[in-house]
C-alpha cells in the first residue's frame, strides 16, 4: 500500500508537496472517485489513479540530470512573466522533469532535474540534511570573526539559521565556501546582508555527492548510477540499491 501523493511523486507528476496540492484541489481521482483528503492509501498494482482525467503510470525507470544553471534563468517549470527557465536548457528528453529545490534567478551553478518525486523530496527537505555547497564572492572583505558568526548560525527575520560551516577559499578575503543543510529563500544573500556585506556572485558547486566539476555553463549531463545511489542514501530514500 502507498499514499496517493507519494505514488504521484514517484510517478513524476510533481514534487510531493505539489502532489498534495493537486489532491487538495480535487484534481486527483482513484478508481474514478475524486480524492481531496491527504493520507489515503492505494494499491499501486490494482488501483487506477488519474490527474485531470489522465491516468498516471509510474515510469519503469527515472531520469536524473545535472545542469550548470547560468544567471538569468528562473528555477521553475514555467514562468508567467515569460522569463527563461531552467527547462529551456534541456530538450528532447521525452518526458517531464522538474527542478530539485531552487536557485534564485541571479545565482548559478549545480541544479538537479528529475522525475523522481521521492528523491526530490528527500534532497530538498531540511530534515534529511543533504548538504549543498556554495562558492560566494562578496562585495567587501569579510573577517574571521564574521565568518565564524555565519558558520554558527545567524538570526534572520524567519528565525535562526542552522549552523552553516564557512571557510575562505585560497587567500582571498572576499571568496568564501559555505555549506547549507536547509534551503530558505535567498538564505545566503540574507545571511551576509545581516553582517553588512553583499553577495555579488553565488555559485552552487555540490549537492550531496554530486559536484559541478567541469560542466560548462548552460550544459547538462545525466547522473551516474553511483551518484544516484549516493543521493538516495544521503536523502534516506528507499530502493537506493536498485540502480544498475
Amino acid at each position: 500500500m502507498e499514499r496517493v501523493h507519494k505514488f504521484l511523486a514517484r510517478a513524476g507528476v510533481a514534487s510531493r508537496r505539489k502532489c498534495e496540492r493537486l489532491i487538495a484541489d480535487g484534481r486527483v481521482t482513484v478508481n474514478g472517485k475524486t480524492m481531496t483528503e491527504l493520507g489515503v492509501q492505494i494499491d499501486p498494482t490494482r488501483d487506477v489513479v488519474a490527474v485531470d482525467g489522465v491516468i498516471v503510470h509510474p515510469p519503469s525507470e527515472h531520469l536524473y540530470m545535472a545542469i550548470n544553471k547560468p544567471a538569468g534563468f528562473v528555477t521553475t517549470v514555467r514562468d508567467t512573466h515569460g522569463r527563461p527557465t531552467v527547462l529551456d536548457l534541456v530538450s528532447g528528453l521525452g518526458r517531464r522533469v522538474y527542478p530539485v529545490g531552487r536557485l534564485d534567478m541571479e545565482s548559478e551553478g549545480l541544479l538537479l532535474l528529475t522525475d523522481d518525486g521521492e528523491l526530490a523530496y528527500g534532497i530538498s527537505h531540511p530534515s534529511r540534511g543533504v548538504a549543498k555547497v556554495y562558492r560566494v564572492r562578496l562585495a567587501r572583505p569579510i573577517t574571521k570573526s564574521e565568518l565564524a558568526t555565519i558558520s554558527s548560525g545567524i538570526e534572520l527575520e524567519d528565525g535562526l539559521t542552522m549552523p552553516a560551516p564557512a571557510k575562505f577559499i585560497g587567500r582571498s578575503d572576499r571568496l568564501v565556501e559555505i555549506e547549507l543543510r536547509e534551503g530558505r529563500k535567498r538564505q545566503i544573500r540574507r545571511m551576509f546582508a545581516t553582517i553588512g556585506n553583499e553577495v555579488v556572485q553565488l555559485t552552487r558547486i555540490a549537492i550531496g555527492c554530486v559536484s559541478l566539476g567541469t560542466l560548462r555553463e548552460g550544459a547538462s549531463r545525466r547522473l551516474t548510477a553511483e551518484e544516484v545511489r549516493g543521493l538516495k542514501r544521503l536523502a534516506r530514500v528507499d530502493n537506493c540499491d536498485d540502480i544498475d
